[in-house]
């Protein structure tokens, strides 16, 4: 069975897939959301790799240096051993800043023997949409396309460039790199300069691995997931990807296929809040400062995502040319669901406002940027919030009245209520409790459900949906009051299987989901513990923990019947809920949960 076993390497400007067994297979230069370069992922005849081949008798076993985006790949025979350390570079300039070039290194370690190998260079520019040509020259390999527009890129190497050209076996003498560079070097590599971008980046990644906060438990699998949403982190705008990729499916041979390298208002509003909890401040700073530069006006709504580089038309387009990952066509690029409603945002990212005023007490630099943010957010909400979305989920056709969309546009009053008291703005808050009471007041009356016993997905519905879960982690309403017990319970009965959520089960635009949406499954686990049932939360971890791939990544569902991960990757959602889910459960002690037990 194909499953993502891939690892992420990347250096805050773009990112790209390693195989287990090596090979690259997803990469876009010079950006996150550029052209890829290699795209096997998406096709496995013209997609293009970056493939380290041996012999059947090497075992090939992969893993990340602690607490770094530093990727190694063991090739073994018993007798003949090398590794593979892949990574993009990146650390702090001696004058401030940081370097990240767009550049994949390979740094070939010889441990033992004479290790022999192929190396398949078959970069496929722009989505490999023409023909992708390679010429070797005297220190380089050069590959060009200019079939639809013109693009290149580099390969320097101290190994035999017609060896690697031509696909001929390589034995390692000594340490040897691959280096993939977007633009042309002036200076050309040496295995030094290599070890020095080694080292570099090394301790760039234990350096920021060391502010992250420690728990009782689960601190390998936080560590992880802290770094992997580094990684989907843009530094240039501060804005967060929702992943690394386009169009891994949902489910496998179904449509359900969409361009998730852009910036989520929603998302990368939960990744700054927990990454922060966590004690990475400057991620938080730049996301604030991204949303700052993209409201310029008082009036002006925001849209529920943006490109990276603050782009706000995001044209959805199909590749036809590409047969998707196993046949699951369309890969798609752009994404329309920028200009969908959906009004949970305004919610989601107040939190985020309201969070980062206390956290940053003492730093007034963009507190009347965020005053007026916080306005303007409370006129739009006060505005709109009893019309109807497209919701959490993004349905693409009918817009109903979400019970998580009214959730945080109460959750939109109830914090910019709070930023005014911290603001000493009184009169505000006179004048928007009164709305916040009676946008509680329309959703306890209207989305709670008598006969189904628990808050429902949208206003008048029998759907259940996990969103709803949420409405205790906002504040909403307390854990053991009687109606979120009750709707934990339904939940559990009606979108659980074998411990994996549906988000829900009702009809959407493509038919009846079919998969599980792993935050959702997270979402469902901190509900147990929140209302006590600690031991069936820990033990539900540890089996969702187990389903993730080789290295601790997840991507955004998992299939009910054989618990492959399917959907892009690796999913910030399913990270950020990781780590949220960790924090708590790593407050449960043996004593707690052999207490449940007896009660």
């Amino acid at each position: 069975m194909k499953n993502l076993n891939y690892g992420i390497i990347g250096n805050c400007r773009s990112a790209a897939l390693v195989s287990d067994k090596g090979a690259i297979e997803w990469c876009c230069l010079p950006e996150f959301d550029s052209a890829s370069v290699f795209a096997k992922i998406l096709d496995q005849e013209i997609g293009g790799s970056f493939e380290i081949l041996v012999t059947d008798d090497y075992t090939i076993i992969q893993k990340y240096i602690p607490n770094t985006s530093i990727l190694v790949t063991t090739f073994s025979n018993g007798t003949d051993t090398f590794e593979i350390n892949d990574f993009m570079p990146r650390y702090r300039k001696d004058k401030g800043g940081y370097m990240a070039p767009p550049e994949i290194i390979r740094y070939f370690k010889k441990v033992s023997g004479s290790p022999s190998f192929k190396i398949k260079y078959e970069p496929r520019l722009d989505y490999a949409s023409g023909v992708t040509t390679s010429f070797v020259k005297t220190n380089h390999i050069v590959s060009l396309t200019g079939t639809i527009k013109f693009d290149s890129l580099f390969l320097y190497s101290n190994l035999d460039l017609e060896s690697i050209a031509n696909g001929n076996e390589i034995t390692l003498k000594d340490d040897g790199y691959l280096l993939m560079a977007y633009n042309e070097k002036i200076f050309i590599p040496t295995l030094t300069k290599i070890n020095l971008e080694f080292e570099r980046t090394k301790t760039y990644w234990l350096s920021w691995s060391d502010k992250t906060t420690e728990y009782k438990k689960y601190n390998e699998q936080i560590a992880r997931s802290a770094i992997t949403l580094k990684l989907l982190s843009y530094e240039k705008t501060g804005a967060v990807l929702a992943a690394a990729t386009t169009s891994l499916p949902e489910t496998i041979g179904e449509v359900r296929n969409w361009d998730y390298r852009f910036c989520w208002i929603r998302d990368a509003s939960m990744v700054v809040k927990v990454i922060s909890e966590l004690g990475h401040k400057k991620l938080a700073k730049d996301y604030l400062q991204f949303i700052i530069d993209l409201v310029p006006n008082k009036d002006e709504k925001l849209q529920i995502m943006y490109g990276i580089n603050k782009e706000k038309k995001l044209t959805e387009e199909t590749l036809d040319h590409l047969s998707g990952y196993m046949g699951s066509k369309p890969v798609r690029i752009g994404n329309a669901a920028y200009s969908q409603r959906q009004n949970d945002i305004y919610g989601i990212l107040m939190d985020v406002i309201y969070q980062q005023l206390i956290t940053f007490s003492n730093d007034t630099e963009n507190g009347e940027e965020l005053w007026n943010i916080t306005k303007g957010i409370v006129w739009v909400v006060d505005k709109h919030w009893q019309e109807p979305d497209k919701g959490i989920w993004e349905f693409r056709t009918e817009e109903r009245h979400f019970t998580f969309s009214k959730i945080l546009c109460w959750t939109a009053i109830d914090r910019a209520i709070k930023v005014a008291k911290i603001l000493g703005k009184n009169h505000k808050v006179e004048k928007w409790e009164p709305l916040a009471e009676v946008i509680k007041n329309d959703i306890m009356e209207n989305a709670w459900n008598e006969s189904v016993q628990a808050f429902t997905q949208s206003y008048g519905s029998n759907d259940l949906d996990t969103s709803v879960l949420l409405m205790e982690s906002y504040g909403f309403i307390e854990a053991m009051d009687p109606k979120y017990v009750a709707t934990v319970k339904a939940i559990e009965r009606d979108l659980s299987n074998d411990g994996l959520l549906y988000r829900y089960k009702n009809k959407d635009d493509f038919g009846l989901p079919s998969s599980s949406f792993t935050i959702c499954t997270f979402w469902f686990i901190n509900s147990l513990y929140k209302i006590g049932e600690e031991k069936k939360a820990e033990k539900l971890f540890e089996q969702l923990l187990s389903y993730s791939n080789h290295l601790g990544l997840f991507s955004e569902d998992i299939d009910f019947e054989t618990k492959r991960l399917l959907g892009n990757f690796p999913q910030a959602y399913s990270h950020l809920a990781l780590i949220e889910t960790a924090i708590n459960l790593s407050n449960i002690t043996h004593e707690e949960i052999v207490l449940d037990a007896i009660r």
